[in-house]
């Protein structure tokens, strides 16, 4: 199939940018990174420079390659990753447009790639737990019940990619925050820093630039991960214990 291609291109975090057009044949077996590969390929052969994007497992895991595909991170299938999307999704003579995600706290380093470190400060800020060091427990000496099992692991699912954000109209990182406080907080292990843990991670959240939760659920429609929406009631639940409930050590 012949495809239309209109990437946006920036050399890097000063440059203003800008779409470029390119023409490409596509097999329908395709993934979306392999057919940017077919596009480089021909780039560089011809001493143009290749478009950059950021990529690792293409295999739905690491959530490096993120990027908004037709004015939606990831592109139109549901809980894909853009690694994932297959070119048999696209009709021969379409017209694609293709940027980076789009947000404050991500700045563009070149081309498709962002700068996804707010994340990590996120992370470092609180999303650990203590253990003891010494042999390994007993497997049930901490019961979990299933409920609050299911859920810690439906909130692990997330890979952090920032699909989230790019979606967000305020270019919040709610659903991900919630995400990584769900995962922790539903466990045994995750409760003695749960409350400065939520403190701790929703001040680095606004530190980082990142805006307001407003409960659009633009978040979780384009979540590949399909991470439920109301882990961010959770965050709320905890961040007002922790303040207002005094539950904060």
């Amino acid at each position: 199939m012949k495809l239309t291609l209109k990437v946006w291109r920036q050399r890097d975090s000063v440059d203003k940018g800008r779409l470029s057009t390119y023409e490409v044949d596509a097999d329908e077996d395709m993934s979306f990174l392999e057919m940017l590969d077919v596009l480089n390929e021909r780039l560089i052969l011809s001493g143009d420079e290749p478009v950059a994007f950021d990529h690792d497992c293409r295999e739905g895991i690491c959530g490096a390659c993120s990027m908004v595909i037709d004015g939606q991170p990831h592109g139109p299938q549901r809980a894909t990753t853009t690694c994932q999307l297959h070119m048999r999704h696209y009709n021969d003579g379409d017209t694609i447009v293709v940027e980076p995600f789009r947000s404050g706290s991500f700045p563009v380093i070149k081309d498709l790639i962002v700068d996804r470190g707010a994340f990590d400060k996120i992370i470092q800020a609180g999303g650990y737990v203590s253990v003891n060091t010494g042999s390994a427990p007993e497997a049930n000496a901490n019961a979990v019940p299933k409920a609050h099992a299911d859920r810690s692991f439906a909130a692990a699912n997330c890979i952090g990619c920032g699909a989230c954000v790019a979606a967000c109209p305020n270019g919040s990182a709610s659903l991900f925050l919630g995400a990584k406080l769900t995962h922790l907080g539903e466990l045994p292990q995750g409760q003695p820093e749960r409350y400065d843990r939520v403190v701790n991670m929703v001040e680095m959240h606004e530190d980082a630039g990142f805006g307001g939760c407003t409960n659009t659920g633009a978040c979780a429609v384009a979540c590949p991960k399909e991470i439920p929406l109301d882990v961010i009631s959770q965050l709320n639940r905890d961040y007002l214990g922790a303040t207002v409930g005094g539950r904060r050590k």
